[in-house]
């Protein structure tokens, strides 16, 4: 069956945006933004009406992880194949991942959240804002404590830096206080969560900024 393009499917339930909150999830390759977004899709599947949209360069993994671990049904994940640097697909042109939303979108009707999780990158990586609203920067600890002090547009813009990882500081040499003091001089006060997706699945900070953020733009 063909997707109804009329205007009368189209418009916003009372009370509603006209579109979902978009939020995009970056971070460099094995930072844990999968894992991320699958834990905020268990989180909040029942608290809002939300779908996902993955980006990988040549393959869907990202998207069948999500689906194997029956985060959110199938029918609420879209791949997007980048085929160059996730940066491309995300801030350059997002074309591709306009059309995963608008596909979302038009499929299951107003959505509260749609969730774009970005190929891995590096420390520039960061959504256009024609693509996300608000945009969430992973880092992990296995990089070293060096890497906020580092800076980058991901790191220093992103609405909320999420260091994760953080059971494996111990292991690595990483000293999570230096990672705060530099992370709070690079980001001017912008939000900081740090994380252990192993030792605390529920991820209760970034659960709780999601949740006000989704809130702000959807009024009771």
């Amino acid at each position: 069956m063909g997707l109804d393009h009329s205007s009368e499917s189209r418009r916003p339930a009372p009370g509603r945006p006209d579109r979902a909150l978009r939020l995009g999830v970056g971070g460099p390759v094995g930072s844990g933004k999968t894992a991320l977004t699958a834990a905020l899709c268990r989180l909040l599947r029942d608290e809002f009406d939300l779908a996902v949209v993955t980006n990988d360069i040549y393959t869907t993994e990202d998207a069948d992880f999500l689906r194997r671990n029956a985060v959110l049904d199938d029918d609420r994940i879209e791949a997007v194949r980048t085929g160059c640097c996730p940066h491309t697909a995300i801030r350059d042109d997002i074309s591709a991942n306009l059309d995963a939303v608008e596909l979302l979108e038009e499929r299951h009707g107003p959505l509260d959240l749609v969730i774009i999780e970005s190929g891995g990158d590096n420390l520039t990586a960061t959504f256009s804002r024609g693509l996300a609203d608000r945009q969430i920067f992973v880092l992990d600890v296995s990089g070293g404590d060096k890497v906020p002090r580092k800076g980058g547009p991901g790191v220093t813009t992103a609405d909320l830096l999420v260091v994760n990882k953080t059971d494996l500081a111990p292991l690595v040499g990483a000293d999570l206080g230096v990672m705060a003091r530099d992370a709070e001089r690079v980001r001017g006060g912008l939000p900081i969560a740090f994380t252990s997706l192993r030792e605390s699945p529920d991820v209760p900070e970034v659960a709780g900024w999601v949740r006000t953020v989704v809130r702000e733009r959807t009024p009771a």
